[in-house]
């Protein structure tokens, strides 16, 4: 930004913190993001502006309620870009309301995020200190938890304040605070106690790395066509993944049937027990019911026959792992076949193994398996085989299915009311197509597994009960509670003993994260108390997230919430697509494609992106990544807040994912620079003037052109804002202000208002009026999503109006948002209509002096082309067959160097060349006709 000397030292002096912005000092020159945005969110905090008491002070306030609930931010970092949209975006659908005269409630918070918080912590506190987590004790841990959660948290607060989001801070909750730990406790005691949940050995997603199970959702399905390398956690080197099958040769009891089996995965074999075969198949008809010797474990391995195997895949004989595998271990339930666990939680081997793989990991355990097998001439080869790798998105871990005792969540009744309230209308999906996939998932459901082993979350309330005259250790005993207390008593009841002799032990787990933030629509409201929040703010009236999370969040939060409070947490659920960055890549911290917003606001050099990835707490190998990943070579310019909303909103969020470019928020930045300059231009027509902006006098045609256009633009914004597409609100307002605004109507009335008072005085007010009325209109509009820029401009209007009020009245933000109704009067819906012909005109007009180049440098070419024509005379009378050539330029008559003719003869023959040069041809005129005026002026000319 250009400031003059005089201004950079009037505007050096900040607003104190909270303080009402002075707008009495003069308008500066040109537009800066951050002269703007600095002071006016501290004064809309403190006046209470986004609470919903501030609703009783409205004149224009409505009996009807508003309330959303922000997705929570993890606390693992900072916001990027898909925050950013998150926020432009509800912040737009809350500030539209509350203009509207609604009791909003927009509640912030943050989520514990407990894998990727821990993950984030264990990785600082090694690189910084050189510890583990378990050189710790719990309570030391969770310390540093704790301070990491107060430093990301309160960044992450500071980032959302600067986007303008204007949350209820009053009522911020964290998912670890006190309160709704609470809720998280209730919540489980009484699933619990309805039979929801229970606890069982179950198989279960493990990853080897966070040494915790993962819920199914959290498993990612990569995709491998044949020999891959993979880097996994633990590995110095990038490792060989799962893709190579190898051929493994079972000797039978007798040698007349040996039996050869694929596998990618050589290193569960140590726990196999049995070989499995399709009934049909016809190479093993002979053997069903036989068995076979493992090459390693002196144990035989029945032959069974079941239809679950794939006779084309491999050899069509599998061995059955059902400690290992999924499939293999539904297999195990049909044929009553026994459970080897061979993989422990840290990914090496177990003792069952025996010796020489006891602690080996299991990759290493792998080649050497197959070394093995080779030393014992068992080996047959290997071969390239496409298969579905699962990763867990959490740790980039390949994924140990495991046999676990944990706590499940019974989902199959849930899943089916869920599915009901979508297909009877009770719940609404935007966009509709994903009602299709709710209801294919929720049909497919499995049993939620909710426990996580790590030290950060809310400990499960589970107590393991131990009786002092027991002599069973081997089956376990659980009693649930609210308290350790509660816990005690119910054991007691439970199990008809006396509490003193009751020993409880606490399930060190804690539960899963999408557990307690499945109840936030609910428990911030201050569930289970009947809090006043609770029952006039709930159900929320929309939940608006990003599509990605419509089973991690959405699916739970209207499971749980419908069994727990008897209602749909919400009526509508809004899903917005995902941003990725210009080459189309989805934002990720290990692609170092993420951008802070507040980089785009204030701008970054390029030499600051570096340092931001070097202090970055990635792995080593990821920050290499990063660096060679940055699209900024000269760094990022600064934007604005406003710019980068208006920019968010203006893409069709509800389709395919958004490939957001820098360039497209500088160039709405350079929008909100038009506005500023078409206020500053407003304010210098209109100083002093206030009393002229009302006026009964009659509108000629531009304005009511002008103010039937902004009819039309209100009416769009509100088609489109209760249809949820922004984007389509955002283009009319653009395309107003920029195209008919300041395109059209103040280029028609700079003439006018350059005129005298006198006779055209009478216009000039009319013309200040619809001005104004346009200008501050429009301000309105564009409030929910440039709301720091139509601040400034139009606290400028308002002292201009010399208007007073209450502080609740002297905010754009809670000025009632313009309604097509109460400007039906200025809808000239002909005058629209009849325009189209002018500006075509004006297009074609505009289209020909560009053509001739008469620019405003260049207003005239006709002497230039008499000169041509005179030099190039002998040319045109040869070529052209003409036997003389007379020049007639009256324009140019005084400057020209040769004589002229004088005006052609009337009848002569006329050819157009353009509209500063004709041919006249002296002939005899038979016919003359008469072309109709209209005719011509349509095809340019009068």
């Amino acid at each position: 930004m250009k400031w003059s000397e005089k201004e950079r030292i009037a505007y050096s002096v900040s607003t104190p913190p909270g303080e009402k912005k002075d707008t009495t000092l003069p308008f500066p020159s040109s537009y800066s993001p951050e002269y703007v945005e600095t002071s006016w969110y501290p004064w809309w905090e403190k006046e209470g502006f986004f609470t919903p008491e501030i609703n009783d002070r409205l004149p224009h306030a409505v009996n009807r309620s508003f309330s959303m609930c922000i997705p929570p931010p993890n606390v693992t970092g900072t916001l990027h870009l898909g925050h950013a949209l998150t926020v432009a975006i509800e912040d737009a659908l809350v500030r539209w309301r509350r203009m509207q005269g609604y009791k909003v409630v927009w509640v912030p918070g943050c989520d514990h995020a407990g894998i990727a918080t821990q993950t984030v912590v264990e990785r600082r506190l090694f690189r910084e200190r050189g510890k583990r987590r378990q050189d710790l004790s719990r309570e030391e841990f969770l310390k540093e938890v704790w301070t990491w959660k107060k430093e990301k948290g309160e960044e992450i607060y500071h980032q959302l304040r600067k986007l303008g989001a204007s949350l209820d801070w009053s009522r911020a909750c964290f998912t670890m605070d006190p309160g709704f730990s609470s809720a998280v406790t209730e919540a489980f005691v009484r699933l619990c106690d309805s039979g929801l949940i229970y606890r069982s050995e179950g198989l279960v997603n493990w990853s080897c790395a966070l040494e915790s199970a993962i819920s199914d959702i959290e498993v990612d399905s990569k995709q491998l066509s044949g020999r891959t390398l993979l880097s996994v956690p633990g590995y110095q080197n990038r490792y060989l993944g799962r893709d190579l099958p190898v051929c493994l040769l079972f000797s039978g009891i007798s040698p007349i049937f040996p039996v050869s089996v694929s596998t990618t995965r050589p290193e569960t074999m140590l726990g196999d027990v049995a070989i499995a075969v399709h009934p049909e198949d016809p190479r093993y008809q002979a053997i069903h019911g036989k068995q076979c010797r493992h090459p390693f474990a002196d144990r035989l391995l029945p032959i069974i026959t079941d239809t679950m195997v794939d006779m084309e895949l491999g050899t069509g004989a599998v061995k059955v792992t059902p400690a290992h595998d999924h499939t293999d271990f539904l297999l195990s339930q049909r044929h009553s076949l026994p459970r080897l666990t061979v993989i422990g939680g840290d990914g090496t081997m177990t003792p069952l193994c025996g010796q020489w793989l006891e602690g080996v990991k299991r990759f290493d355990a792998r080649e050497q398996v197959i070394d093995a097998l080779t030393e014992k001439m068992l080996f047959r080869g290997k071969r390239d085989h496409a298969m579905s790798l699962p990763v867990c998105s959490r740790s980039g871990d390949v994924i140990e299915p495991l046999l676990k005792k944990q706590w499940f969540v019974r989902c199959g009744e849930m899943a089916r009311r869920a599915i009901q309230a979508v297909d009877e209308g009770q719940l609404e999906i935007i966009p509709h197509f994903y009602t299709k996939t709710w209801s294919s998932w929720l049909s497919n459901i499995s049993d939620w597994c909710i426990s996580r082993q790590l030290w950060w979350g809310h400990q499960i309330p589970a107590y393991r009960v131990t009786l002092s005259d027991s002599t069973d250790t081997q089956e376990e005993l659980w009693v649930w509670g609210r308290s350790e207390e509660e816990a005690r008593e119910r054991a007691a009841g439970k199990y008809g003993v006396t509490a003193d002799t009751i020993t409880l032990t606490q399930d060190p787990d804690v539960l899963d994260t999408w557990f307690s933030s499945g109840l936030f629509p609910f428990a911030m409201l201050g569930w289970p108390q009947q809090t006043s929040d609770l029952r006039q703010f709930y159900p929320n009236t929309i939940l608006e997230t990003g599509s990605d999370l419509i089973f991690f969040w959405v699916a739970r939060m209207v499971m749980l919430g419908t069994e727990l409070t008897g209602q749909l947490p919400f009526k509508q659920v809004l899903l917005h697509s995902l941003v990725r960055d210009k080459h189309g890549r989805k934002m990720s911290k290990s692609l170092g494609n993420v951008i802070d917003p507040l980089d785009v606001i204030s701008g970054i050099s390029l030499e600051r992106l570096q340092e931001k990835v070097e202090e970055g707490n990635l792995d080593p190998r990821e920050s290499m990544v990063a660096m060679e990943a940055k699209d900024f070579p000269k760094g990022i310019p600064e934007c604005g807040t406003d710019a980068l909303r208006f920019a968010l909103c203006s893409y069709k969020a509800q389709g395919e994912d958004i490939s957001l470019s820098v360039s497209q928020v500088l160039s709405c930045r350079h929008f909100c620079n038009k506005m500023w300059q078409t206020v500053r231009f407003t304010l210098g027509v209109l100083e002093d003037r206030g009393a002229e902006l009302g006026t009964t006098s009659p509108l000629d045609s531009m304005d009511q052109w002008v103010c039937s256009r902004l009819y039309s633009t209100v009416l769009q914004c509100e088609q489109g804002f209760e249809r949820y597409e922004l984007h389509s609100v955002t283009a009319a307002l653009h395309s107003f202000w920029l195209h008919s605004l300041c395109d059209i109507y103040l280029e028609c009335i700079k003439p006018v208002l350059s005129q005298d008072s006198g006779a055209g005085a009478i216009d000039t007010q009319v013309v200040r009026a619809v001005l104004y009325h346009c200008v501050s209109v429009s301000l309105a509009l564009l409030s929910p999503f440039m709301p720091f820029l139509t601040e400034e401009l139009w606290q400028r209007l308002y002292l201009l109006r010399g208007e007073s009020g209450d502080s609740a009245g002297a905010s754009l933000c809670l000025q009632p948002y313009p309604q097509s109704s109460q400007l039906a009067h200025w809808h000239f819906p002909q005058e629209e209509a009849d325009f189209t012909l002018v500006q075509e005109v004006v297009r074609v007009a505009r289209s020909l002096r560009a053509q001739c180049g008469m620019t405003k440098e260049k207003p005239d070419s006709t002497s230039l082309q008499a000169q041509i024509l005179v030099h190039f005379g002998p040319a045109v009378r040869t070529l052209g067959r003409i036997t003389k050539l007379h020049l007639h330029c009256p324009q140019g008559a005084g400057s020209l160097s040769f004589p002229l003719a004088p005006p052609p003869p009337k009848g002569s023959a006329v050819g157009v060349v353009d509209h500063s040069c004709q041919l006249h041809l002296n002939v005899q005129v038979i016919i003359r006709l008469q072309c109709n005026l209209i005719q011509i002026s349509r095809n340019g000319g009068l």
